[in-house]
């Protein structure tokens, strides 16, 4: 969505011409939702309708607006035997060129997806933690990434906020309603300081803590000495990244952790 919204923000009236393909409605199974769009200029695209031919047929198409200088046109597919695709579904796509009304209504929408983007707050910047920094930073959250120690971070994804710091609570403290917080440090006190912290909030979306089952019994025990609740307890995932592939490499437990974040925080239940 950066680089959607980047160019975006760059045009001007007297910007290289560039075209606008959005998915205005769909009925049935297609390969994006309504409001997709992608942007294509005569040699280059950002953004994707789903793929397929519907994407390819539609970059062409787009491509020829420009060239004979069309402001827009409509079309309709049906996804199946006829075009290709499968899908079985229906999709309306406007392809317009690029112009004030059309680019301030596409950056709104950004602007207000972005909005209603969770926020993520990481402590830690072990191998795990900077692994998950890359898995994560192109997803539709915004990502806090906590650490005291400066030279663990690495090269900081685009898109990542980072702080060097030991306060952590102040960043605790700020995290919106329904954020997550994903606890990755390599001090045990710190972590159950952390997580004794988010649990006792009871607003937020996903309180996840690396570690074994044994270290989570360790953790319940103690935090139920110091008065949280069994249900707030309950709220806690640990382990992390569930448990059907036993792969301790930092890389995969990230792609684990970010299916689950996926499903737990982005995409949490109403």
């Amino acid at each position: 969505m950066n680089s959607l919204l980047s160019i975006l923000e760059g045009w001007k009236p007297e910007s290289p011409a560039f075209a606008c393909v959005q998915l205005t409605a769909v009925r049935g199974s297609t390969p994006r939702e309504a409001g997709a769009f992608m942007l294509v200029g005569p040699d280059w695209q950002k953004g994707t309708i789903g793929g397929g031919v519907l994407e390819w047929e539609c970059l062409r198409k787009a491509r020829t607006l420009l060239e004979i200088n069309q402001p827009s046109m409509t079309h309709h597919f049906t996804l199946g035997a006829g075009t290709n695709q499968c899908c079985g579904g229906q999709a309306t796509v406007v392809i317009s060129r690029a112009q004030a009304e059309i680019v301030g209504a596409l950056k709104q929408q950004l602007y207000e997806q972005k909005q209603n983007d969770p926020t993520l707050l990481m402590f830690g910047a072990g191998h795990v933690g900077r692994a998950l920094a890359y898995v994560l930073a192109p997803l539709p959250m915004n990502l806090i990434w906590v650490d005291p120690r400066p030279e663990e971070f690495g090269n900081i994804p685009k898109g990542v906020t980072a702080h060097v710091t030991t306060e952590w609570e102040q960043h605790l403290t700020a995290l919106p309603a329904k954020a997550g917080v994903l606890v990755l440090t390599p001090n045990h006190s710190l972590d159950a300081l952390i997580v004794a912290s988010a649990l006792e909030r009871n607003d937020l979306g996903y309180i996840g803590l690396i570690g074994s089952k044994t270290k989570r019994r360790r953790f319940e025990a103690g935090f139920r000495e110091i008065g949280l609740t069994e249900t707030q307890i309950s709220t806690l995932t640990c382990p992390i990244g569930g448990q059907t592939v036993r792969d301790k490499r930092p890389e995969i437990i990230a792609a684990m952790v970010a299916a689950e974040i996926i499903e737990k925080l982005i995409h949490r239940p109403n």
